[in-house]
């Protein structure tokens, strides 16, 4: 089984450097086929021999897309991203650049949205032809592929090493928030991204907690939402099993589906224990995430406050590829706690005084614990569960003219973001388009339908 995967990955390889038509499709099928039954070691080795081509720099731009896929789906399947992870990072700013001077061209000859990035059109591209010029079939090709690169980026920051790769790069990381932000107005894919590339920019938080007048510090990774660190936070804390504050312990069942474990059907509604609030007195909203604890004195401050109603949510994690953990790494002593305490605003009334309604924010309804929907597999290429499919699969389409299934809504309400501002046309001496391979723009095999 070994020897026909490393033939057919070869098969795909040498697919994809020529820009074989004909044989490209069904060589990704045999590779993902024979994929699960190989060790994740061989796939890992196969995942790096790939890497070179996720460049863009020896295959055309919707092979590469393709390709990306590919990578996704072999780590979703268990292999250590490797090289492919940062290197997919990479591509995507590249081709985002050119994505995003597509729907600004777009912006600038109609009022209407930018089209689905899989339905585009030779209409399309000859209206930002108006304001782009010979540059528009390169920003056109980035906006068709850009879904592709972003799912398989979604997934290679589901990983802690290559989310640490990309802090290791700051300016890699700052210009892909910028695009996840602006992109994000039109896919809600790039929403996602930009949980996942905000995930590592708070690992740490002070919390204090207003019963016990108590104070620890705490240090968490792979935490996507409030939801996931307020029920990591009552095991950690509540109960002898913790640090011995009061109240009920989480049923270990929701704690094992936050951390790395699959959500239990019978044990899927979580009932929250205190209202989660900053340092001045704001709420901290458990739709939220970790970054969005405000900082005092630089540290991220989080006081538990008695509930002001019942809270419940789902008990699973936003992110399932991502495991998450949090520790206590100290308390702090008695004198110390109370300097904070007194930077802290005072305890406001579980519930506002009826007699105090002028102006009154009403109170939000508690979030119900719908089941969420399943998280959206990379591109069709992981098996579907069992039991959800009747029929045998068909046999693949080309892979450039699939489209891409659309992805789940996001479970938090995502910020609003504003509009990017106008830009100048990118010009000859400042273009931000990845170039295309020799004859790609006049391809009908590898590029859109309409091409």
């Amino acid at each position: 089984m070994v020897d026909d995967f490393r033939a057919a990955f070869q098969e795909l390889i040498d697919a994809s450097v020529a820009a074989d038509p004909q044989h490209f499709p069904p060589a990704v099928h045999k590779v993902y086929t024979l994929a699960s039954q190989v060790p994740a070691a061989e796939r890992a080795l196969a995942l790096e021999a790939l890497t070179p081509l996720l460049t863009g720099d020896h295959a055309a731009p919707g092979i590469t897309a393709d390709l990306s896929i590919v990578a996704g789906a072999l780590v979703e399947m268990g292999t250590d991203p490797g090289p492919a992870g940062i290197e997919t990072l990479r591509r995507l700013r590249t081709m985002g650049k050119g994505a995003l001077v597509f729907t600004r061209a777009w912006q600038r000859t109609g009022t209407d949205a930018p089209p689905d990035p899989d339905t585009v059109t030779a209409d399309d591209e000859q209206r930002v032809t108006a304001h782009l010029g010979d540059k528009a079939p390169r920003a056109t090709m980035c906006w068709w592929t850009i879904r592709r690169h972003g799912l398989a980026a979604k997934t290679m920051l589901c990983h802690s090493d290559v989310r640490a790769q990309l802090h290791a790069d700051p300016d890699l990381h700052t210009e892909l928030t910028d695009l996840s932000e602006q992109l994000g107005t039109h896919l809600p894919e790039f929403e996602e991204l930009g949980t996942l590339l905000a995930m590592d920019a708070t690992t740490t938080a002070l919390v204090l907690d207003r019963a016990s007048g108590r104070a620890f510090r705490v240090r968490f990774d792979g935490i996507g939402d409030n939801f996931q660190l307020h029920t990591l936070l009552a095991d950690a804390l509540i109960g002898p099993q913790g640090r011995g504050l009061d109240g009920e312990r989480p049923d270990p069942r929701w704690v094992s589906a936050f951390r790395d474990g699959e959500p239990d059907p019978q044990a899927h509604t979580v009932r929250g224990w205190w209202n989660l609030v900053a340092h001045d007195g704001t709420w901290v909203w458990n739709e939220g995430v970790p970054a969005d604890i405000p900082t005092l004195d630089g540290e991220h401050l989080l006081v538990l406050d008695e509930l002001p109603y019942p809270r419940s949510w789902n008990a699973e994690r936003r992110h399932p590829l991502v495991h998450g953990r949090l520790e206590v790494e100290s308390e702090l002593e008695a004198e110390e706690a109370q300097l904070w305490w007194k930077k802290v605003a005072p305890t406001e009334p579980a519930l506002p005084d009826p007699a105090d309604t002028a102006d009154a924010t009403p109170i939000p309804e508690p979030v119900l614990a719908d089941p969420l929907p399943e998280a959206e597999r990379v591109r069709g290429f992981l098996p579907p569960e069992p039991g959800t499919e009747t029929a045998p699969e068909p046999a693949p389409a080309p892979a450039l003219t699939d489209t891409a299934a659309a992805p789940p809504p996001p479970q938090a309400a995502p910020r609003a973001v504003p509009e990017p501002a106008p830009e100048p046309a990118p010009t000859p001496q400042q273009s931000f388009l990845p170039p295309l391979p020799p004859g790609v723009s006049k391809s009908s095999a590898w590029g859109p339908a309409w091409r």
